[in-house]
């Protein structure tokens, strides 16, 4: 067995990993997009890493777009193998990739344009419309929790993680005949004791574990803690400053994760006479979806809806899809929330909520999640006095707060507790994965003092052979 790391290595986007079998047999764990990367960014999607007609099966963790997003361009290079996922994991794949593809065409177009590229120096986007349909239809739907063969000697389990909405670790058994092989890979593991997802699941026993290491340097407040933050954030800059609270949020779980917080918080008259706008097209077809698998949330959330019908709905709370509702927004005076993806800021409606009110100390931008140190997120949270956005420069008068308590990454504690299915002595390896160099190295030690005697952190384009 080979295992290639293709992506996310040294990195926290751009998750791709070959498993290889001894007749040549490979299956990709995941085909994810890099983001927030910079000018690099493009041109490390376009890389070919693989070749798209040698591999056999593509095994899904979750909808992220860092780890589903290339999926359509691996197809249009000629990929015609199945993709197994969990149910909610393609009934979100189906409109976060065809927003991918909608964003692609938008932005080449764009770009072509504003530098007046001729017809054969124009860029082209890494796949479209058609390329995301022709995917789907190789998508195949697996039940958690059992067995599934995947092609000759590889058999997987998708067992939930706690990540996002049908977010799942994969177990592989593979038989290679004159040996055989457990792997766990991790995916992103969710965090333990929030109010929305349910709990990461144990793992069986692995040989080699691929295990993510996004927050593998830190430790997270409690949900309650968080919860009272953004409280604290809101009334402040509503009532205080009299401002604009703009939450860049990704579309898919945090923004669901916000709605429900601010209506609990509402529920129980801590809120003051606000609009809260979530400013996002993707973002409400995400949230129909959450509310169609509702049944795989916690049991916290099964008890607010006895009290208010609808967890992702309140009086105080409007959806936004209409560009023109969007636009009226930026120049509105009037106090509110703004809830708006993309996360990192680098895309997306959020990033004209930024460019109009970062220049108004009025005004909070409250980061909620992960950010690349390279994206305008990531310059934010690190305390740029100046930022570059659609061209002008901006000085950053707005107030900067980060929650990263509601962060769906668990934290250095809570991925050791996730591993605690495992007994470290039976481990071959460990790789850790989907993380900053430095991180890696702190939860490494963390990782050696708790028995894991074997991590192992890889570079992008190593191989891995038994």
């Amino acid at each position: 067995m080979k295992i290639t790391f293709a992506g996310a290595a040294g990195t926290v986007t751009g998750s791709k990993f070959v498993v290889q079998l001894w007749d040549n047999k490979r299956v990709l764990l995941d085909y994810g997009m890099y983001q927030g990367m910079g000018k690099e960014t493009y041109e490390l999607n376009s890389e070919e890493v693989v070749d798209p007609t040698s591999i056999d099966a593509i095994l899904l963790s979750h909808a992220h777009i860092d780890h589903s997003g290339l999926i359509p361009k691996l197809v249009k290079d000629g990929f015609e193998g199945k993709i197994f996922c969990s149910e909610a994991t393609y009934a979100l794949c189906e409109i976060m990739l065809r927003d991918s593809a909608f964003i692609q065409e938008a932005d080449v177009k764009s770009s072509n344009k504003r530098h007046g590229r001729s017809d054969e120096n124009q860029y082209e986007p890494l796949y479209k419309y058609t390329d995301v349909e022709n995917a789907l239809e190789l998508f195949q739907i697996v039940r958690e929790n059992e067995k599934t063969s995947i092609i000759d000697g590889i058999d997987a389990t998708f067992i939930p993680n706690g990540h996002i909405l049908g977010s799942t670790a994969i177990y592989l058994e593979i038989d290679e005949i004159s040996e055989k092989h457990t792997l766990l890979y991790t995916g992103d593991i969710g965090r333990y004791n929030t109010s929305f997802i349910r709990d990461p699941e144990p793992a069986p026993q692995a040989d080699y574990i691929l295990c993510e290491s996004t927050y593998g340097d830190r430790l997270h407040d409690r949900t309650i803690e968080a919860e009272q933050e953004l409280l604290n954030a809101v009334l402040y800059t509503l009532k205080e400053k009299r401002g604009k609270l703009i939450i860049p949020a990704f579309s898919l779980g945090r923004t669901q994760e916000i709605v429900f917080t601010l209506n609990k918080l509402d529920l129980h008259g801590l809120l003051p006479d606000i609009k809260i706008f979530v400013d996002s097209p993707l973002a409400t077809d995400a949230t129909n979806i959450t509310r169609q698998f509702s049944h795989l949330l916690t049991r916290e959330i099964q008890r607010f809806s006895k009290s208010r019908n609808d967890p992702f709905g309140f009086q105080k709370l409007s959806y936004v899809k209409d560009k023109e509702e969007s636009q009226k927004l930026n120049v509105s005076k009037t106090p509110a929330i703004i809830i708006s993806a993309a996360g990192m800021a680098d895309a997306g409606r959020v990033k004209h909520h930024i460019y109009h009110g970062i220049e108004d100390p009025k005004n909070t931008i409250l980061f909620v999640g992960y950010a690349e140190p390279n994206s305008l997120g990531g310059k934010l949270q690190g305390g740029a006095k100046k930022v570059t956005i659609f061209g002008d420069e901006k000085d950053v008068k707005a107030e900067i707060k980060v929650i990263n308590s509601l962060s769906a990454h668990g934290d250095y504690e809570e991925m050791i507790n996730y591993l605690k299915s495992q007994n470290a002595g039976k481990v071959k390896k460990l790789f850790l994965v989907h993380g900053e160099r430095k991180v890696q190295e702190k939860f490494k030690k963390k990782l050696e003092e708790h028995g894991h005697h074997s991590v192992i952190i890889p570079k992008k384009g190593d191989i891995f052979s038994t």
